[in-house]
């Protein structure tokens, strides 16, 4: 069978460049969704995304679906024919359907009884048939946030449409796509070449867009293109480029033909903070900052342009002009900012509403304080220092730099404490206790940090709780779900062995108003913990596992994990699922005869049976071995040694009829097998366990 490669291009207005990526795979992948699903086969597809234009190019598609042959059932033989052996209503109708005579029908014999059926060879769809509405299903599921109409047309797209190009091979597709027929005519850069180019074939598509548009369509390519270029300008002055991956991104969605470009600004600018000088580089001027193999910010800066100018010393002025202004602000920022401290800062937060129903951010601060200086002390931190980056962790965002620069929230404050003399850890604290922003994000660094960042979560949590407006569905205005994390990953990941729920209560009752939810602290214990399943479920711990050990609601986080380590690991015994059956068993026949919290001694006198005594005997001798282990949470170890109960456990399950009729011999036994279960029950139920 024939194949060609296909190349369909929308020619369009200017793109939002953040969006490019997005959409150009989009794209792809929904094509390639609807060929499978078509049953055309294909090589490999490719988006294109510039500026100006979103396509794709399919290798080697094949012209036309295959041939299949297609069976329709009619009815079964013998209600096909009546007595008379004339055809009857059934098989008339059946026939009529198919578009046949009764004689041109075949008989099927199967297992169940004989059938008439009708075979025939339905024709595939030539290609050039069914793209035009594989593309337009395909545009129509583009994540497209506010689609544009235009013209007096009803169609719609990110941006008004321009041209449409459509080529299977040389062959052109004429049909309409977004209101336009499609055609072979492209149009390449802007300033360069915005004559029309014809295309031969969707094979010189690329190739002959680069060499006569100025257009490297192929977004991949031209990404790659421009951190070549980049890394290379960076080394001619001895430095490293800074690409953030979101800042390359948005740069190869402005510019077609990537021109890259050494800029220098004056050195006295880097007397502000590096942060502020490669934010202002970064997010305002889309240009690439570069570093010494100190990590020592150059004064020098990456910038691309979208065309190779015959006077390229004066684009470079331009760029020095509009940086030099965009880094002078930034001076006069952090230079009258310095003149005012953060503890004058303070008075300005009881204008910032931290949530109506809440108060101001300089409650909240207040209320941080308190809760960090207390945290510390459960962590060997220091309380003094945690009180006072607690107190001083928000007067940064009402500083003229965060005003300007919004990202640079607790950077700025740790470069605003060490100006004034605070000491580091506070200094420290103020930037890390926005830490972990995301997923998968650095933690704080020391203590006193830990304890800000859980201090300012926690605050957040209880309060929104206490107002009644826990997340719902997928709404999450406060960012309710990330902090939980955080939380979790802060008191897991620095293994930091404190009461949650205890911290939760504290929260509460720190607030000077009345949270009308008196039960907030609880539902947010049981809020955070939830956030504990998705965790675990990432790392391919069972679900049973899980339920085990939640059922014992531990209130430490990391008591929590070294739980589900130690119950993990359990379950890798080889004694492993007898003794889950085994404790299963147990606690059905306790909670048969309702007897789930038995306490008291054991009757030496009435343990008849050699298993059973052995069984008493191997608990007392285990309390005693295991016991300790538990009260350092060393439950792997504890789990571990519990599995040498195996053997024991099974000769007292076959030698022992626990219901006897004998009332004080049953509730013996029913007592000896309440310690059993204590015993396995201490890190987790293991009856829970499949």
């Amino acid at each position: 069978m024939q194949q060609h490669d296909f190349l369909l291009e929308i020619g369009t207005e200017e793109l939002p460049p953040k969006l490019l990526p997005r959409l150009g795979q989009s794209l792809a992948d929904h094509i390639r969704q609807a060929l499978i699903k078509e049953a055309l086969s294909f090589a490999e597809i490719n988006f294109f995304a510039s500026p100006q234009r979103l396509g794709i190019l399919i290798t080697q598609l094949c012209a036309q679906q295959t041939d299949h042959l297609i069976e329709r059932r009619g009815p079964a033989l013998r209600a096909a024919y009546d007595a008379q052996n004339q055809p009857t209503p059934a098989l008339t109708g059946f026939a009529r359907s198919c578009g046949v005579d009764i004689d041109q029908l075949e008989k099927l014999e199967t297992a169940q009884g004989s059938w008439l059926i009708y075979r025939f060879t339905e024709k595939g769809k030539a290609v050039k048939e069914l793209m035009p509405a594989i593309i337009t299903q395909a545009i129509a599921n583009l994540p497209i946030p506010k689609p544009m109409r235009w013209a007096d047309l009803d169609t719609q797209f990110v941006r008004p449409v321009q041209w449409i190009v459509m080529l299977y091979g040389d062959q052109i597709i004429a049909e309409k796509i977004l209101g336009l027929t499609a055609s072979n005519i492209t149009y390449g850069h802007r300033f360069h070449h915005p004559q029309a180019i014809p295309i031969a074939s969707a094979e010189q598509y690329a190739e002959l867009l680069e060499q006569q548009g100025y257009v490297i369509a192929d977004f991949a390519k031209r990404k790659a293109n421009i951190r070549q270029q980049v890394l290379q300008l960076a080394q001619t002055i001895n430095g490293t480029a800074l690409i953030d991956d979101g800042l390359l991104d948005e740069v190869t969605g402005i510019i077609e033909w990537p021109v890259a470009l050494l800029v220098h600004f004056d050195e006295s600018f880097l007397m502000v903070p590096k942060e502020a000088l490669i934010s202002a580089m970064q997010h305002h001027q889309k240009s690439f900052p570069v570093i010494n193999s100190e990590q020592q910010l150059l004064p020098w800066f990456i910038t691309v342009s979208n065309i190779k100018s015959l006077n390229q010393a004066e684009v470079i002025r331009g760029n020095e002009r509009v940086m030099r202004a965009r880094l002078s602000d930034a001076k006069f920022f952090y230079e009258t900012d310095c003149k005012i401290s953060l503890a004058e800062r303070l008075a300005d937060l009881k204008n910032i509403v931290f949530q109506a129903k809440l108060g101001t951010l300089y409650a909240k601060s207040e209320r941080i304080s308190k809760l960090a200086g207390y945290i510390a002390e459960k962590i060997n931190a220091v309380p003094q220092y945690a009180e006072r980056a607690g107190l001083l962790a928000k007067t940064d965002l009402v500083s003229n730099m965060v005003n300007e620069f919004p990202e640079l929230q607790g950077v700025m404050g740790d470069y605003y404490a060490r100006h004034e003399g605070e000491p580091a850890a506070i200094a420290a604290a103020i930037r890390e206790h926005y830490l972990p922003r995301f997923a998968k994000d650095s933690l704080p660094e020391n203590p006193v940090s830990c304890a800000v960042a859980l201090a300012d979560r926690l605050d957040t949590l209880i309060g929104i709780f206490g107002i009644n407006q826990a997340p719902t569905g997928d709404k999450d205005p406060f960012g309710l779900r990330r902090a939980a994390v955080g939380v979790l990953r802060i008191l897991v990941e620095k293994h930091l062995n404190i009461n949650l729920l205890e911290l939760l209560a504290l929260a509460f009752k720190h607030y000077s108003i009345t949270l009308p939810n008196a039960s907030a602290a609880q539902q947010t214990f049981d809020f955070i913990y939830e956030r504990f399943r998705a965790w675990y479920q990432e790392q391919n711990i069972a679900a049973d596992i899980f339920a085990a050990v939640y059922a014992k609601r531990p209130t430490s986080p990391f008591d929590f994990a070294l739980r589900i380590k130690a119950v993990n690991e359990f379950c890798q015994l080889p004694q492993a699922a007898a003794l889950i059956a085994a404790n299963k068993r147990v606690s059905n026949l306790l909670l048969k005869e309702n007897q789930q919290h038995l306490t008291g001694e054991l009757n030496s006198e009435l343990l008849q049976e050699a298993a059973e005594q052995q069984l008493a005997q191997a608990l007392v001798e285990k309390n005693k071995q295991i016991l300790p282990l538990y009260s350092k949470a060393d439950y792997t170890t504890a789990l571990t040694e519990l599995a040498s109960l195996q053997p024991i456990i099974d000769a007292f399950f076959d030698k022992v009829m626990v219901m006897v009729e004998n009332q004080a011999l049953r509730q013996n036994r029913l007592l000896l097998l309440s310690k059993l279960r204590e015993l396995f029950s201490y890190a987790a139920d293991i009856s829970l366990l499949q």
